[in-house]
């Protein structure tokens, strides 16, 4: 993963999020995780020094959110895209679980696909709705939000390497 920019002279993704205005910056940063309180300790926190300094402040303001703005986060995902050529029963085996995941946690099914191929990524989720729907609440709670920490990092690493970030700083 490179986290530098290819052309002389342009700032990297990292250069570009630690110039961003605070408004800018806590947008880029609700892309990956839709939590507020998340954003503005994130970006609070710039100048990172390199991306690893960057990745373990979000992934500590994760691990520090409270219930709610866990919750909330949670609301705002949405369950991994089936691919264009998935099947209509794959549609209805997943719409069914993810419905019975939903009544008994109170909110969506949120699980980290990244590096998974595309054709791989829809038996990894439904085998991870079908054996996270054994969990307690208590259990379950700690599974999302881990859950929730990988996407995020994954969506604040995949933000730093494309142009999604102002680059008029």
């Amino acid at each position: 993963m490179s986290w530098t920019s290819d052309t002389p002279g342009t700032p990297s993704g990292l250069d570009r999020f630690n110039a961003a205005a605070v408004e800018d910056a806590e947008l880029a940063l609700l892309a990956c995780l839709h939590s507020p309180r998340w954003a503005a300790r994130v970006a609070a926190h710039r100048p990172y020094p390199d991306p690893e300094a960057l990745l373990a402040a979000a992934d500590e303001a994760a691990y520090d959110l409270s219930r709610a703005d866990r919750a909330a986060a949670l609301a705002a995902e949405a369950l991994p895209g089936l691919p264009a050529d998935a099947y209509s029963a794959a549609h209805t085996a997943l719409n069914a679980a993810n419905a019975a995941y939903e009544s008994r946690f109170g909110h969506p099914f949120v699980i980290c696909v990244d590096g998974l191929k595309p054709y791989e990524a829809l038996d990894h989720v439904l085998e991870g709705i079908r054996s996270r729907l054994a969990n307690d609440p208590e259990e379950e709670r700690l599974v999302a939000a881990e859950e929730l920490r990988r996407l995020a990092r994954g969506r604040l690493a995949a933000l730093l390497t494309r142009d999604g970030l102002p680059t008029d700083v």
